[in-house]
């Protein structure tokens, strides 16, 4: 079979590889698409992944079970999560597998013709929806928005949301928020990403390079401040500019990974009565939310912009580490 494998300095090349055999517990999955993650592309450049690759966002049908238990997914459509915990602890039985108690497991290794994964990992996808949407709401593209828009406290209330940073998770938390009728404003250096929000629902856009963001949410928004921030950069810098921007009693919501930030809590946090909040991944639990969502009407296919042949993987690759698309979708049936 097909496989993207990574070699040594981060170079990209399609090979062949053994056929997968599932396990105990385990299915075997025909996969149609994967989709390309920002956080793919540092573990390249720091050498994770030689001899595999770190896909984590797919989609396609179970071909073979190893047990009784999975011939039932036997020619379903499923998209994959990433991550399955223990299966028997109080959030694992609430299929919140990121907060297992003992220990979650991570599956990679998606950007292939076939992949091994627990049945757990398996969510079953209605045929109204596509491939590419089926691995969006399986995966972190639309997981993480969906995820971080269930971390608002008082959703009711908010009127106006700050995205900074419109890579494919910012862009995702456009297309959320605007959709469920929010004024969103988008920040971000690229001009063509700056676009795609627009397209998305932004009602506004700030060029980061070009003006104030901090100032000019505030003029956006008559001096008091954007309800919510979200962060999707992942730099001390954001972290900043969304705590500056965001209203007085508002909540800062970070998706963006690091290690390193300095706050003043006491100006920055306690005496405004801002709330930040962390949000990773998603809970498998949500998937199904997620379906009702797009069969709702929302438009998460926007979010792939680009599509190559699994045979053409590297290039997708090259494309998308410019900065300048959505995300983009390698179908492995083609």
């Amino acid at each position: 079979m097909k496989k993207l494998i990574v070699l040594e300095g981060g170079k990209l090349s399609v090979g062949e590889a053994p056929m997968p055999e599932p396990g105990p517990g385990e299915v075997l999955v025909q996969m149609a698409s994967t989709v390309i993650c920002g956080s793919e592309l540092k573990g390249y450049k720091s050498g994770g992944s030689v001899g595999s690759n770190g896909g984590h966002e797919g989609a396609g049908t179970v071909v073979k079970a190893a047990d009784a238990v999975g011939q039932a997914l036997v020619g379903k459509r499923v998209g994959v999560s990433a991550i399955t915990g223990c299966g028997e602890c109080p959030p694992c039985l609430e299929q919140r597998y990121t907060w297992c108690r003992n220990k979650f497991s991570f599956h990679g290794a998606m950007h292939a013709e076939y992949i091994a994964v627990p049945i757990a990992a398996c969510a079953e996808l209605p045929d109204s929806i596509s491939w590419d949407c089926g691995a969006l709401v399986s995966g972190d593209g639309l997981g993480v928005p969906f995820h971080t828009n269930t971390k608002i406290i008082a959703p009711e209330t908010v009127q106006t949301v700050a995205v900074f940073g419109l890579g494919p998770i910012g862009l995702g938390s456009v297309l959320v928020q605007s959709f469920l009728g929010r004024r969103v404003i988008g920040v971000d250096l690229s001009p063509e990403r700056l676009g795609m929000a627009h397209d998305m629902g932004a009602v506004e856009t700030i060029k980061a390079d070009a003006a104030d963001p901090v100032a000019a949410i505030k003029e956006l928004t008559g001096g008091v401040g954007a309800d919510i921030c979200i962060e999707a950069v992942g730099i001390p810098k954001t972290v900043e500019q969304c705590l500056a921007a965001v209203k007085t009693g508002g909540q800062v919501l970070v998706d963006g990974e690091q290690d390193e930030v300095t706050l003043s809590p006491s100006a920055q946090l306690i005496r405004r009565d801002i709330t930040m909040t962390g949000c990773w991944f998603y809970h498998f639990c949500e998937i199904q939310p997620m379906i009702d969502m797009v069969g709702k009407g929302l438009a998460v296919e926007k979010l792939v912009t680009h599509t190559f042949p699994g045979s053409e993987a590297p290039e997708g690759f090259r494309l998308f580490a410019l900065g300048k698309t959505g995300k983009v979708a390698l179908h492995w049936q083609e």
